[in-house]
């Protein structure tokens, strides 16, 4: 006879030990069998919708941004800012010296490289944001106003021209190029709106749109040949872009010199100067140097978003940067598109060209005109994470770390060229979150965030 308390019996009609041990067998009974029979979800999906061909461009921003956010970008300002702090530490003769007694004497090293770092931040943040003695002397009636508005001019002065400059790298990523070709365009931008401004005759309204669309012309034209380049021969617009940056550059250090274009009353390479009719107004008076480009400037970051976001170009636009056979397959053009994507890049370089001669940066063609504002737009498009109202931020920054590090170099005898390693320590640390979230111990962001931002074109 089976004893019916017994577990291990073997008799059909046994009852388990419990109740709760029942339902727990079956549940997990239950669940081993839809382990057992679901099948794997990964494997379904590549069998079912097999991963899309993927463009260059989209797999740079994908690798770039995929786990970057707001925070990341913070603390790479931070980071930067400690690295530039420790470079002006050991380029400083005086200051490096009192490290060799540390030891002894650790005062000396912290006391000297804090004055040393505190002041060249200080005078950084005085002539591109705000200078308090400026503000005091307009109290008390030493100085006038525009001291006060000195730093801001000048902060927007370079602004301009990056904010197109951006804009023109971002919207060439955004369709799927790298437009490396943003500092020809400015050239030509340049050259074009130059000669408009000082060989024709017009007048003072008419001679400023004049100029202001020649070099918009110029611009479009050097974006349009590696465009049609790309489209119907399938030459890759880097490399186009890239070669056509030392044409423009010849092409106007050729041109400077030629009859007709060089100022006739010097022995340089200087053009004759841009009349006042074709130049942007200054918009807080001759003593200062913010122009109206800043103006054209905010309203071109506008269009671009409406244009991105908002129009049928843009939709097509983003799904040819995100899947040109997809969108070929949808039937978009994607042949058109390309063109059309390096074409409103190229006029967006050549505004910002313009405005480095119709504003109040020159008023005439030098070899240097254009300085580096096409190679500082890439810089500023990745750091605005290729979106517009991002480029204008940061082509804001930039512009900040432009003009304060004159007074930097000035009053605290810093090189220049510091501003430029802390622009590329930026960069270089937005474009590696993942050292940033190992050296502040940040958890990674979703990746999918990305996806879900570039979809519905934020």
């Amino acid at each position: 006879m089976t004893n019916p308390s017994n577990p291990q019996s073997g008799s059909p009609d046994k009852e388990p030990a419990s109740e709760a041990q029942a339902a727990q067998n079956a549940l997990g009974n239950t669940e081993r069998a839809e382990v057992a029979t679901q099948p794997d979800s990964s494997a379904a999906k590549s069998e079912q919708d097999p991963e899309p061909k993927q463009s260059l461009g989209r797999l740079f921003l994908d690798n770039l941004w995929a786990a970057n956010t707001f925070t990341v970008t913070l603390l790479s300002l931070v980071l930067a800012i400690v690295v530039g702090a420790v470079l002006m530490i050991i380029s400083d003769p005086a200051v490096l010296s009192t490290y060799s007694y540390i030891t002894s004497r650790p005062s000396d090293a912290i006391n000297s490289s804090w004055t040393l770092v505190s002041e060249a931040y200080a005078n950084l943040f005085k002539g591109s944001v705000f200078d308090p003695e400026a503000f005091t002397g307009w109290l008390n009636g030493t100085n006038g106003w525009q001291p006060v508005l000195a730093p801001i001019s000048e902060t927007l002065t370079y602004t301009a021209p990056l904010v197109f400059t951006g804009l023109s790298v971002a919207l060439a990523f955004r369709g799927g190029l790298f437009n490396i070709g943003a500092q020809g365009q400015a050239t030509i931008g340049v050259i074009m709106a130059a000669l408009a401004g000082f060989l024709l005759p017009l007048p003072p309204g008419l001679h400023l749109l004049v100029a202001v669309l020649a070099g918009a012309l110029g611009g479009a034209i050097w974006g349009f040949i590696p465009g049609i380049l790309k489209a119907r021969a399938g030459a890759h617009e880097v490399i186009n872009t890239i070669m056509l940056n030392y044409v423009a550059t010849y092409f106007l250090t050729w041109l400077i010199v030629q009859n007709g274009v060089q100022d006739p009353t010097r022995t340089d390479a200087i053009s004759k100067a841009v009349d006042t009719s074709a130049q942007l107004p200054r918009l807080l008076g001759d003593n200062l140097r913010v122009h109206a480009g800043i103006l054209l400037a905010v309203l071109a970051t506008w269009a671009v978003a409406w244009l991105l976001n908002r129009s049928t170009l843009g939709f097509e636009l983003r799904a040819v940067g995100a899947n040109p056979d997809a969108a070929r397959t949808a039937g978009i053009s994607v042949t058109r598109t390309y063109i059309l994507i390096m074409v409103f890049a190229g006029i967006l370089a050549g505004l910002g060209g313009s405005n480095m001669v119709l504003g109040s940066t020159a008023s005439a063609l030098t070899p240097l005109v254009v300085a580096q504002i096409g190679f500082d737009g890439i810089l500023v498009a990745l750091l605005g994470r290729v979106k517009p109202w991002g480029v204008l931020l940061a082509a804001l920054l930039f512009g900040a770390l432009q003009a304060g590090g004159n007074r930097m170099q000035s009053y605290s005898g810093i090189s220049l060229e510091l501003v430029t390693v802390l622009q590329a320590l930026i960069v270089i640390f937005i474009a590696a979150p993942a050292l940033v979230k190992a050296i502040f111990q940040l958890r990674a962001a979703r990746a999918a965030r990305l996806q879900t931002s570039l979809a519905k074109g934020w």
